[in-house]
């Protein structure tokens, strides 16, 4: 889908949200990343430990360490209910049309795994 009409998207390497949320079990993830974005996330792993895709508001303010990726860009987007590849997925699905998150709690969230890798030994 192209990026930037409907949605933008924060691309996050999964060793941040990994960190963030204490686990790399995919429905842990999921769960955790629910409760912290209320918002839709497309995880994609055909590379290396994969990526985050976390979809926003076109044009909503954005200043953190995320790629962020909106008019001109592309993303391949899952369909929404049964999962259909084993590579690229839903972490947690829309629940309704228009649901996107707030970048502010992806930076918190990110903040939170920034500071437990600086205190693990």
């Amino acid at each position: 889908m192209p990026l930037g009409q409907l949605f933008d998207a924060l691309r996050v390497p999964a060793f941040h949200i990994h960190a963030a949320v204490g686990s790399d079990n995919r429905k842990t993830v999921g769960e955790a990343l629910n409760d912290w974005l209320h918002g839709p996330v497309i995880r994609d792993t055909r590379t290396g430990s994969g990526l985050y895709y976390v979809l926003i508001p076109p044009g909503a303010a954005w200043e953190g360490e995320a790629d962020r990726l909106g008019a001109g860009a592309y993303l391949g987007v899952p369909r929404v209910g049964t999962q259909v590849s084993p590579v690229t997925f839903w972490a947690v699905q829309p629940e309704r049309r228009g649901q996107l998150c707030d970048p502010a709690h992806l930076a918190a969230l990110l903040s939170t795994g920034e500071t437990l890798e600086a205190i693990q030994p």
